[in-house]
């Protein structure tokens, strides 16, 4: 079937309240209409993710966006400055039906970002709205960053599935509120720097948590024990490394160079690949904290649970 195919099957589906499993840059996402509350509750019910937890709408352009959120200047400086990008933004809600009070988890705020991987934005223009598409794998699991992981995960679910290749950055995106003060609620490819350089400080603003996905005490978790900041594994451990490392059985590096966003690609995808072996735990090499760093060691540390 050629693309062009592929993506107008796909938008019929959403339009019959089905769901699709649809690439972006930074993971896989089970997509559905925004605005249809049946469809959305099958997210939730596919992933088994609490309903407190809000999605964030999918949009193709800054002009959908601003049909659904209200913009103050602060976020018109981000949306032209990032967008389409790694960068969600939450924002007063402007049109409730656009996306529905399930989506939002019963808030008066909405979570928009426009995504840039191009299956992503071709998907949004066949559909012509807004589409929820939270990570394509069980609640609390590690978020899917191959086509296979998806399908995996929650393809039984979906009406069709998109394959866009491996995801480029491989986390998930960074989420800023922007209500009073400014605040990071989820670290990202879109570094805490590059917002500041832009809008001024950033707050850690735990009120606005819960406007946020992402923020649960465990998540992205495999099934084995993380620990974190190892040096060196113990017997039985699998190992995920970072910089120059003997490679060897039960060893992942998620960048032999160093390198952070070679890191961030292959955080989710060497989880996966630790966990299927089935260790004792997966010990975690020291992870720098600055830039991209803070959204890997975020990830990891939820992951581990350490993080309310």
């Amino acid at each position: 079937m050629e693309r062009h195919q592929q993506i107008d099957q796909a938008a019929a589906a959403l339009r019959q309240g089905g769901l699709v499993i649809m690439p972006t840059e930074t993971v896989y996402g089970l997509a559905a209409d925004a605005a249809d509350p049946r469809a959305v509750a099958a997210v939730y019910v596919a992933k088994g993710r609490p309903s407190f937890n809000p999605l964030i709408a999918h949009v193709a352009d800054l002009a959908t966006a601003r049909r659904i959120a209200r913009f103050d200047a602060r976020a018109l400086v981000l949306a032209e400055r990032f967008w389409p990008g790694p960068l969600t933004l939450v924002l007063p809600a402007a049109d409730e039906a656009a996306v529905c009070d399930l989506a939002r988890a019963g808030l008066d705020t909405v979570a928009v970002r426009s995504p840039a991987h191009p299956l992503a934005r071709a998907l949004l223009a066949s559909f012509g709205g807004p589409l929820v598409a939270p990570s394509a794998n069980r609640s609390g699991r590690p978020s899917p960053t191959t086509f296979a992981d998806a399908v995996e995960e929650t393809g039984a679910a979906a009406a069709c599935a998109l394959d866009g290749g491996p995801c480029a950055i491989g986390l998930e995106s960074t989420v800023v509120a922007l209500l009073d003060q400014p605040s990071l609620l989820r670290p990202g490819a879109v570094t805490r720097e590059q917002i500041e350089a832009l809008i001024g400080p950033l707050a850690e603003a735990e009120a606005d948590a819960r406007r946020s996905p992402g923020r649960l005490t465990r998540h992205y978790a495999p099934a084995s024990l993380i620990r974190l900041e190892a040096e060196v594994p113990l017997a039985g451990e699998a190992f995920l490394a970072f910089g120059p490392h003997a490679a060897g059985p039960g060893v992942w590096n998620l960048s032999p160079a160093g390198d952070l966003a070679e890191a961030a690609a292959n955080l989710f995808a060497h989880l996966r690949a630790a966990d299927r072996t089935r260790p004792l735990a997966i010990a975690v090499a020291p992870i720098p904290g600055q830039g991209l760093g803070e959204a890997i060691n975020d990830r990891l540390r939820r992951a581990a649970g350490y993080v309310g």
